[in-house]
């Protein structure tokens, strides 16, 4: 059954919100390496009042101009030299999550509304348990080699493609523990790495959706959209700036705190 959503046009947000909210989410996207999307789409749900899917679509198309900006502002801490030595990470990881990327924005233009809302609900909890893992690897060992390692990293890649698409993120936050555990990268490079990842697997999922009639969400927001993502921009260069300043583990702890709030809220929409 199709997605069924709410009136985007119902509830306008403030500009200075947008903004505000824009540039806090751009600024942990900066500093840790994700797309800070996990933390901007229960904003979008529960403070600005979007249908599940079109805050989907919505976090997809903001995510894709952080991550976009978020790489370079990070080469400050992490030079792309470092992140070419690693390319075989990169290919593998997305040869898998170009294709669940797809996978999963199918399906989540199948389901309906309170169903959305429960999975994007149970993946973020899922997403905080993995910053939890992140935060106790951050020894850069390598658990598989050869093969073996391939074989996982393009499973991994596919589900976190998929889990990607439902939920509009960049998957940094499932492509960091992943990296650093299966193929031993320092976690600050991990970051990095899972920028230039995420960010052709957020357009493998948005090509899906563009076949959806929510995306036309696009176009009536086109303001709000502006303004968070120059929030957004902001936020990811002030991250970038400090990463080298800051122990990013740290962060990781409160951070799951926040998306498992945020995950008992969005639950609470499914009822």
């Amino acid at each position: 059954m199709e997605n069924t959503i709410l009136n985007a046009d119902a509830k306008q947000p403030k500009p200075y919100c947008a903004v505000a909210g824009g540039a806090v989410i751009g600024t942990l996207g900066g500093l840790i390496g994700l797309g800070g999307a996990e933390f901007r789409l229960p904003l979008l749900i529960g403070l600005f009042g979007f249908g599940a899917l079109e805050a989907v679509i919505l976090n997809k198309a903001m995510s894709l101009i952080v991550v976009a900006s978020a790489l370079p502002f990070r080469t400050a801490g992490v030079p792309l030299r470092e992140l070419t030595v690693h390319a075989g990470v990169i290919g593998t990881l997305l040869s898998g999550s170009l294709i669940g990327a797809w996978h999963g924005a199918s399906w989540a233009s199948r389901l309906e509304s309170k169903s959305l809302h429960r999975v994007i609900a149970l993946s973020l909890v899922g997403i905080a348990a993995a910053l939890l893992a992140a935060h106790d690897s951050s020894v850069a060992t390598a658990w598989l080699t050869g093969w073996q390692q391939t074989a996982v990293g393009c499973i991994a890649g596919y589900g976190i493609g998929i889990v990607a698409a439902l939920l509009g993120v960049a998957g940094g936050e499932l492509l960091i523990p992943t990296i650093v555990l299966l193929f031993g990268v320092d976690i600050k490079i991990a970051g990095s790495l899972s920028l230039a990842i995420s960010l052709p697997t957020m357009l493998a999922g948005f090509g899906r959706y563009s076949r959806h009639q929510s995306f036309t969400v696009l176009g009536r927001q086109k303001v709000f959209i502006a303004l968070m993502a120059a929030g957004s921009i902001a936020g990811a260069f002030v991250g970038g700036q400090l990463l080298p300043y800051v122990a990013v583990t740290t962060l990781l702890p409160l951070l799951a705190a926040i998306l498992l709030v945020s995950a008992c809220k969005i639950w609470k929409h499914s009822a």
